[in-house]
């Protein structure tokens, strides 16, 4: 099966009152429990490939060639999308586009919102003639995401959403409304009325960034107001990087990589599935 797109997962999502989970992948073992998971679960799924991550997989074509490959060894059926999360200039979302991803994040929430919005419609102006769904940020998101972080949220301003929506023609938008990348420190607070106003205001799918650590009533309260795509990385990190730990403790002769590193991957897989399960989107792959 072929990347398909967002814009038509969100879509559907949106009218059938659930999520897609978004989740970053970093190294073949993430990605193949990502499509264990999605595949098991019947669930249309994004894979996320940060900016760091493409360095470390060795470049934009080599992300997206790993995971083609890996969806046709494994005969993946449901819908899968490649997403480039918080792509930082245009060039880099015009190189994901050019290898094949077929969703691209610009962030340019960091920059005055005039800047912004002129980087966001040149990527959309590139990506919509070939498919390419385009995903914008406003505000800022508590934590830290690659290269970028914020000692705490800022939440978006409606009027700049609208704004953005309007002029730049994006199919989703991430505003900041409390949520934090990363592990929470204390309860996190979000600010739902805006996140209904907003989403009353664009009529665009919202996104979540820091889906990790939320509780389930929060998660759940999110996607009724509007919410389609909840990003998750910080969970995995943490599943994966516990049972390595621990296997490693537990026989310190254990020496062969492959060994404990399937370990991990089994966590992150697991984890993957709980979230799909609370996004409500297990079984909506069934035609």
């Amino acid at each position: 099966m072929q990347l398909v797109s967002v814009r038509d997962m969100l879509k559907k999502a949106l009218d059938g009152g659930y999520a897609i989970g978004h989740f970053d992948v970093h190294n073949l073992e993430w990605i193949q429990a990502v499509l264990e998971a999605a595949k098991e679960e019947k669930s249309p799924v994004i894979l996320g490939v940060t900016e760091e991550a493409v360095r470390y997989l060795g470049g934009y074509s080599v992300a997206g060639a790993i995971i083609k490959s890996l969806m046709k060894e494994m005969n993946i059926t449901v819908p899968v999308a490649l997403h480039l999360d918080h792509g930082q200039s245009v060039e880099s979302c015009k190189s994901a586009i050019d290898n094949g991803f077929t969703s691209v994040m610009i962030d340019g929430s960091h920059f005055p919102f005039e800047q912004n919005m002129k980087m966001t419609k040149e990527v959309v102006d590139y990506a919509h003639p070939k498919g390419v769904t385009v995903e914008a940020e406003l505000g800022s998101i508590g934590g830290q995401e690659g290269i970028l972080k914020s000692e705490g949220p800022v939440y978006a301003d409606l009027n700049e959403c609208i704004e953005l929506v309007k002029h730049a023609k994006i199919d989703s938008l991430t505003p900041a409304l409390g949520t934090a990348h990363g592990p929470y420190k204390g309860e996190p607070v979000i600010g739902f009325d805006k996140m209904e106003e907003i989403s009353n205001s664009v009529k665009i799918p919202l996104v979540m960034h820091g889906g990790s650590g939320l509780p389930p009533e929060q998660i759940k309260k999110s996607i009724a107001l509007g919410t389609a795509k909840i990003n998750v990385n910080a969970d995995n990190h943490l599943a994966f990087s516990k049972t390595v730990r621990e296997e490693l403790n537990q026989n310190k002769e254990l020496y062969v990589a492959s060994d404990y590193l399937a370990k991990g991957r089994s966590s992150v897989k697991e984890t993957v599935i709980g979230k799909l399960r609370l996004f409500g989107s297990s079984g909506k792959a069934i035609k």
